[in-house]
């Protein structure tokens, strides 16, 4: 039983992980750091939520769950504009940038449950809670194991991003904006779309990260406390997967494990007989991240022209 519940666990939390990441790779891959992941997230997370609440009772599991996908992929590509516009066309410093959606997104998303509150007189939302009533339609039960429809996501989004950025003219254009954009913009490509395009697409997957965030394991969200630093996990977890799809799936399993314990240690008796502090187990994965990231990092390739805001005139 405990086996199977960390399996589970490692599954959802992997599922948040890998499509998260993957969106940050395809920004990185155009040559624009998305450090406002965790902002992207949180966003998507609250767009997600409040479809899912506001919904009659009535609708379908079906049509819940689309539009709820949708608005929180659109809420997501909408917030990541504030980066796209600010470091590409502006050029301003990238880092900065995504730093202040960080700060900026958890703030937004408490202030706008706090107003609805009060307008509508919503006593099942506080200004800092919301609560999620459509987690049912995001499940499928087999037998004792629960199958989220965001592990299904998360090979899907895997295997598209595979094709897409090694098989796929577009994906090999994107991938020469985020190594040497003025030979690419010599051969006749788009530079400042395609950064715009990657942009947009790691906006729209951590939307979706940040509604799977939610959904998979909560009943309720703390819109105060963000996305508890899975933003930030991702981009680790990118790097640990050297900017590759596949690597970047296997090191969320990796990731996701370790952060599983800490929602299943009491499954285990040995682990209880340790008598270790809770906290320990829920430090486990950034701990570990930690100490892949200091010993994997000096042999990561990023792509070399991330970060520097694209110059016509530079060679």
């Amino acid at each position: 039983m405990g086996v199977a519940l960390l399996i589970q666990y490692t599954l959802i939390f992997a599922s948040v992980l890998s499509v998260v990441a993957i969106g940050g790779m395809f920004s990185e891959r155009s040559g624009v750091i998305n450090l406002g992941l965790e902002g992207c997230m949180v966003m998507g997370a609250l767009a997600g939520a409040l479809v899912m609440h506001f919904l009659p009772d009535e609708t379908s599991g079906f049509v819940v769950v689309l539009l709820t996908l949708l608005a929180s992929i659109t809420t997501g590509m909408i917030y990541s504009m504030l980066l796209a516009v600010a470091a590409i066309k502006f050029k301003a410093d990238q880092t900065i940038t995504g730093t202040a959606m960080n700060i900026l997104a958890p703030a937004l998303a408490t202030a706008i449950v706090k107003a609805i509150t009060l307008n509508t007189g919503d006593h099942k939302a506080s200004p800092y809670i919301y609560y999620v009533n459509a987690h049912d339609h995001f499940i499928i039960k087999i037998g004792s194991f629960e199958l989220n429809w965001f592990i299904i996501l998360m090979v899907i989004t895997v295997a598209l991003a595979y094709v897409i950025l090694y098989k796929t003219r577009f994906g090999l254009r994107l991938m020469s904006c985020g190594e040497h954009p003025q030979a690419a913009a010599s051969n006749g490509i788009n530079v400042i779309k395609l950064r715009y395009v990657g942009v947009l697409i790691s906006g729209a997957l951590s939307g979706l990260g940040g509604i799977a965030f939610i959904n998979s394991a909560n009943s309720s969200w703390p819109f105060d406390s963000g996305v508890v630093g899975f933003g930030f996990l991702a981009l680790a977890v990118m790097i640990f997967g050297k900017w590759k799809p596949i690597n970047i799936f296997l090191g969320a399993l990796l990731f996701s494990l370790f952060r599983a314990l800490g929602s299943t240690y009491t499954a285990f008796e040995f682990l209880q007989n340790l008598e270790v502090n809770a906290v320990i187990y829920n430090m486990l994965p950034y701990i570990v991240c930690l100490i892949i990231l200091a010993i994997t990092s000096k042999n990561s390739k990023a792509p070399k022209a991330e970060g520097i805001p694209y110059d016509k005139g530079m060679r």
